[in-house]
């Protein structure tokens, strides 16, 4: 019988579940599990969590550490369920904000050890922005790893390598949406796909070049982006996405493969050089700015629904 591509999938990249879903997580037995303030909404609105969360609220000392009360809460069941990393985002609110960043950082990771997780099963996300990662650079030196999240360009991987953090997560199919939208009628298919064309770029340059920043692909919008990226470091995929992946069966081969190219040190970029970077590339400055907006209006649904708990 043939084996499924999930399967296949494990043998040569780390399968990441994207979800809060504890359900999905049982079901697909990833390594590792990532959550975002959208994810931790959905999570939070299942009507089996109402009990705790109204708890989890009512102790917190106000809507900022309930929000990270209810985070950690779920993280810590997820840390029981996977034998790797736990993601867990620090407020879209400080994006632009390294010394909150790092306060509320060192917050969740003593929330998390008050419940018997360890700082080495966690990793904190931040966004890929020269103050997240600024952040990320000093909460490393602290020995608390970090997780690089809405990436979509070479600038901020490199950036984010020069800083040491452990994980970036380059989003893949929201860089397709935005080709999309510019060139309706192109072909983005398989090689072509340009968020599938990113990964490839920046897991080849930290391959060629040393660094030990894991490169985990995010965002899928199929399963054919998730199989053209075969080999990569780390997949973050959606319970959706991996149930297709299961049930699919026939050969996958390994499209990532590390080079053997002459490593030498890079000189770092600067914050102008960044900064520039980012101004002359539209759609990662456009997908960067949309995506803290969207987890941020889902973490003020969350404080929404934490205030009125709170009130009862």
């Amino acid at each position: 019988m043939a084996q499924d591509k999930l399967s296949q999938l494990k043998e040569m990249t780390t399968v990441v579940a994207d979800t809060g879903d504890l359900d999905a997580i049982r079901r697909f037995s990833p390594t590792d599990a990532t959550t975002n303030p959208s994810l931790i909404l959905q999570a939070a609105q299942d009507p089996s969590r109402r009990e705790r969360l109204t708890e989890v609220a009512r102790t917190a000392t106000d809507i900022d550490d309930a929000v990270d009360a209810v985070a950690v809460d779920i993280g810590t069941e997820i840390a029981g369920l996977v034998p790797g990393y736990v993601s867990t985002e620090v407020s879209a609110r400080l994006s632009f904000d390294t010394d909150e960043t790092i306060r509320r950082a060192h917050r969740i990771i003593e929330r998390y050890a008050a419940n018997g997780v360890g700082q080495e099963r966690i990793l904190i996300k931040t966004a890929s922005t020269w103050e997240g990662i600024r952040a990320a650079e000093k909460l490393e030196r602290d020995g608390i790893r970090t997780n690089l999240t809405l990436l979509f360009n070479f600038a901020q991987a490199q950036a984010c390598a020069d800083a040491g953090v452990t994980l970036i997560s380059p989003f893949v199919g929201r860089i397709l949406d935005w080709h999309k939208a510019q060139q309706p009628n192109a072909d983005f298919s398989g090689d072509n796909d340009p968020g599938v064309e990113s990964v490839k770029s920046i897991y080849d340059y930290y391959k060629g070049h040393g660094y030990k920043t894991i490169v985990m692909g995010a965002s899928f919008r199929n399963t054919g982006e998730i199989e053209a990226l075969a080999g990569c470091d780390r997949l973050t995929i959606s319970p959706a996405l991996l149930g297709e992946l299961a049930e699919t069966s026939g050969p996958l081969t390994r499209r990532l493969i590390p080079s053997d190219a002459e490593r030498n040190v890079q000189e770092a970029l600067s914050e102008a050089d960044f900064r520039w970077a980012m101004n002359e590339d539209a759609m990662a400055t456009e997908k960067l700015g949309e995506g803290i907006r969207k987890f941020m209006a889902d973490q003020r649904k969350l404080e929404t629904l934490l205030a009125e708990l709170r009130s009862h």
